[in-house]
């Protein structure tokens, strides 16, 4: 197949193309019928029927388009574990006869079926241009929510997909959505610990890096643009800041070890814990490499550093108190003060986008290794994994409404993924060899 235009698809999707319908009035548009801060969501019941075929072909290439890109839309609100996709079985219309005109649909057909959301498509597949038709309906107001018109070619279907459900989930909750977003994770899949790269739902997995050594704790800039990891190629633990796109950056090389680095919100600049002036301590450095000043100062190891949304507030790891507790220093007045105080061990902490929650990894001697969250103030610790073999190495998603996780409940360890409260645990993806680390990258304008 003919690769997309990036200049084409670039320009549908920023909305400046002739065919992109215009939304609901401003009432309708201030609703939010999704509230990601709840404790505990309600999934709306949403119907995603075939999409119709409105071209002049006809054939089981068009048989087959109509399914894919209804299954492909369906499975990706799905992974946001915001939404109950309906058994099309129960539809009372044929998606190829129903129109996608707001006047013309029976909307009695979906509630009797217990829809309150439904997502028409249309599409025309002519030459090599693939037009898609999406429009996202209220099915007890009867209006028109959402509707927008995308053109590219056959190999476009995942992107344009993701951008409606970007606009959709935007619509919905009144906050972006995660489809532009992808996952760092360490694979043992050629035999070595190398980092590799997928899409936010584990598809389309590639490896990134190639030191046929060990790599861990990938770490993504706040903008995206920038990975920093711990790489042990020539030997020892040295830390690599990276240029996703061109890879290549600087190397970090110094006495002792460098570890678990931390990009500060908003800069260019991140944290990591260096030994080369004895026990490791938490720096701060730029994004060329160049120390900036020491974080951390006590005679304990202090490891994997973690900053607030903010970039005031630094959580990290220390057994100043014994064994290895989370910490929490506020940058602007150097106090220090202790998170966590149950388990035996609290380690890998990470802080929610919102800065309401930090989850981390805790060893108890009762029930293994798995994932908690506490609030900052040190209170409402909450486990979200149990009984289900070593659960750890949290990351948030950029929404945080989903966190990833590694666990070795199938065996070998895999990545998997929950919804914040601990909901919905499935797995990611399953590569040879093993996953571990994963750390969800931001949005990516790029992506």
């Amino acid at each position: 197949m003919r690769r997309s235009s990036p200049r084409l698809f670039a320009l549908v999707l920023v909305g400046l193309f002739a065919g992109v319908f215009i939304c609901l009035p401003p009432p309708c548009q201030a609703r939010v019928y999704i509230d990601i801060t709840a404790p505990y969501l309600r999934k709306i019941p949403t119907a995603v029927p075939f999409f119709k075929d409105q071209g002049s072909g006809s054939g089981n290439q068009q048989d087959k388009l109509a399914s894919t890109l209804a299954d492909l839309l369906g499975e990706t609100i799905h992974f946001t574990g915001f939404f109950k996709i309906l058994d099309r079985e129960s539809f009372l219309e044929d998606p190829q006869q129903a129109s996608l005109i707001e006047n013309k649909i029976n909307f009695k057909n979906w509630t009797d079926v217990g829809a309150e959301l439904v997502v028409k498509g249309g599409f025309k597949y002519e030459g090599d241009r693939l037009t898609v038709e999406l429009r996202l309906f209220d099915t007890f107001s009867g209006r028109l929510i959402i509707g927008k018109r995308y053109v590219g070619y056959l190999d476009d279907q995942r992107r344009v997909i993701r951008r409606f459900c970007n606009d959709m989930i935007r619509r919905l909750t009144g906050q972006e959505g995660i489809f532009s977003s992808q996952i760092a994770f360490i694979s043992t899949t050629t035999g070595h610990k190398e980092i590799y790269l997928a899409d936010f739902d584990g598809h389309n997995p590639k490896q990134f890096t190639k030191t046929e050594a060990i790599t861990l704790f990938p770490a993504w800039s706040s903008d995206g643009q920038w990975l920093a990891y711990t790489d042990y190629r020539h030997g020892k633990p040295d830390l690599y800041i990276e240029n996703i796109r061109e890879q290549q950056g600087t190397v970090i090389s110094l006495k002792g070890s460098s570890l678990t680095p931390a990009w500060v919100p908003g800069q260019f600049a991140l944290a990591a814990s260096l030994s080369h002036e004895g026990n490791p301590a938490v720096y701060l450095l730029t994004g060329k490499g160049k120390i900036i000043k020491k974080l951390t100062d006590h005679w304990g190891i202090d490891v994997s550093p973690a900053w607030s949304p903010d970039g005031q507030i630094l959580a990290f790891v220390s057994n100043r108190s014994g064994s290895p507790q989370i910490y929490i220093k506020n940058v602007e007045d150097g106090k220090v003060r202790r998170l966590t105080y149950e388990g035996n061990y609290n380690t890998a902490p990470q802080w929610s986008p919102r800065g309401d929650y930090i989850a981390y990894t805790r060893l108890a001697k009762e029930d293994g290794i798995n994932i908690y969250v506490i609030r900052p103030e040190g209170h409402d610790s909450t486990q979200l994994t149990q009984n289900a073999g070593n659960n750890e190495s949290p990351t948030w998603s950029p929404d945080g409404s989903l966190i990833a996780f590694s666990s070795t409940r199938e065996g070998p360890s895999r990545i998997y993924v929950m919804n914040a409260n601990g909901a919905n645990q499935r797995r990611l993806l399953a590569l040879e060899g093993e996953q571990t680390d994963p750390s969800w990258s931001p949005r990516l304008s790029y992506y």
